[in-house]
């Protein structure tokens, strides 16, 4: 295998847009900067495209419909099988390109094409398990048969954290259904998409049924096509605010949608928990991706018993962390992907210190080039805090304490998001109780990390509607007919 470098990965990658199966430039000729967020400087350019690419993506898409359709399911597994195969085959670039672009280290990007090859894998052995039913009318004169069919063009619009697994999470089961795309990633991190769908076309996807348009000008391309009554889903993974727009936008024509949107997850560590286990989930909650995933812990609350052990361990482990590039050897902690992003974080914590928390590791940005914020630990945080209402997006772990299971399960509760929640308990009842009493959609006991390409992934209330991965993934891209035919 030839060696990976930096500009090895950066020229074989795409920089056009992919409209049925042709690379082109923008039809305005703009480009738009993919930047190094450890440096903040240009990485490389990649097409800037127009409404008018963004409807030719859709006329692609809507033209490879019917065709795709009729593909045997078997065929279309085959395809998904083999662009895994070819994803893990190219671990190492898939791994060099995502950190250049989002920061993470090296490590981490590794772990993401792991799990987000899995996809593709999961979802070519369910391309051949659509069924429906057939039964006989409670009155015995009509045979009742049930039918699933592909929900038909969908537009997929991914966020810049996890450039490949959130793709994959989507057209995974859109190959497998038998649904064409228009995907838009987000413009901080284009570069792995357009290598994945360069890969997707290698294995041999017909022309049209993956189109890829990246612009700076997302709600002007977005809009018509959402508008358009040849569109029948949306699939969108963001923030809570873009979503609602995206549902109104999408309300016009009763477009199917599904949303993974903001979180905003508590970690419950009750009296009872094993205090270095509850840190070692902690670690995998909070700092999985520098803390920039919907799913990363936002708010600490441990029993009072444990809370003085807890934040020193807790501290112990985040303070260890080095900073730095994250193609360099011995680092944990990349760069936050944009100066926007620092910013935001530096200014929750701020606040939080105003309103009587206690620094006791962190706390600030670090000097220099590059979006690098420490690895920060707070105690006595007060519930007015905004970071206790917000997504912190970022490596802050916000402490407080809890008395009774009650005031816990309330607290956890009090928020609009409903995403994941976490608990580290050694009492089983207690376990399946504070599991069920959790407004969340996903709860992780006794673990940091609850995504898994064979389970649901998704929230309740403001954290969105719809399920990814597992059985009831693929449901999200098919249509279901019922046929009754009398006797």
């Amino acid at each position: 295998m030839a060696t990976v470098t930096q500009q090895s990965v950066l020229e074989s990658v795409p920089k056009g847009l992919l409209i049925g199966g042709q690379w082109r430039d923008a039809s305005g000729g703009k480009t738009l900067a993919v930047d190094d967020p450890a440096t903040g400087e240009i990485l490389t350019h990649v097409a800037d495209a127009s409404v008018a690419d963004g409807k030719a993506a859709l006329d692609a898409a809507v033209a490879a419909q019917s065709d795709w359709a009729r593909t045997a399911p078997r065929d279309r597994g085959e395809l998904l099988r083999a662009a895994y195969e070819k994803i893990t085959e190219r671990a190492d670039e898939f791994a060099m390109l995502m950190t250049l672009e989002m920061g993470k280290t090296l490590a981490e990007s590794r772990g993401e094409v792991a799990y987000g090859a899995e996809f593709f894998r999961w979802f070519s052995e369910e391309a051949v398990r659509i069924g429906g039913r057939y039964a006989v009318a409670p009155n015995g004169a009509t045979r009742l048969m049930t039918m699933k069919q592909p929900v038909g063009p969908v537009l997929m619009i991914t966020p810049w954290n996890f450039p490949l697994a959130m793709g994959t999470r989507k057209i995974g089961p859109a190959i497998a259904a038998g649904c064409t795309m228009v995907v838009k990633p987000a413009s901080q991190t284009p570069l792995t998409m357009l290598a994945l769908a360069d890969l997707l076309q290698e294995v041999g996807l017909p022309d049209g049924v993956l189109n890829v348009v990246t612009t700076t000008t997302t709600g002007e391309v977005m809009e018509p096509l959402i508008r358009d009554p040849r569109l029948r889903k949306l699939t969108f993974t963001g923030s809570t605010p873009v979503g609602r727009k995206l549902i109104e936008q999408a309300s016009q024509q009763i477009l199917r949608v599904s949303m993974e949107l903001g979180g905003n997850a508590p970690f419950l560590v009750f009296g009872d928990a094993d205090v270095d286990k509850a840190v070692t989930g902690a670690m995998l909650a909070k700092m999985r991706n520098m803390g920039e995933a919907c799913t990363a812990a936002n708010r600490f609350y441990v029993h009072e018993s444990l809370a003085e052990e807890f934040s020193a361990k807790l501290a112990e482990r985040m303070g260890a962390l080095t900073l730095g590039r994250g193609t360099e050897d011995g680092v944990d902690v990349g760069p936050l992907v944009d100066e926007k992003s620092r910013d935001k974080v530096s200014a929750l914590v701020d606040d939080a210190v105003a309103k009587g928390a206690k620094v006791v590791v962190g706390g600030s940005a670090r000097e220099g080039a590059g979006w690098f914020y420490q690895p920060t630990v707070l105690t006595d945080v007060p519930e007015t805090a905004d970071l206790a209402r917000e997504e912190i997006f970022g490596p802050v772990a916000p402490v407080s304490t809890f008395s009774t299971d009650e005031e816990a399960i309330r607290m956890a509760n009090d928020t609009e998001y409903g995403l994941v929640a976490y608990l580290f308990t050694n009492d089983l009842s207690r376990a399946l109780t504070v599991s069920e009493a959790l407004e969340f959609g996903m709860v992780g006991v006794n673990q940091g990390i609850v995504s898994n390409p064979a389970a649901p992934f998704g929230g309740v209330k403001a954290s969105g509607v719809g399920r990814e991965g597992g059985f009831e993934g693929i449901e999200e891209y098919l249509e279901t007919k019922y046929v009754g035919m009398a006797l």
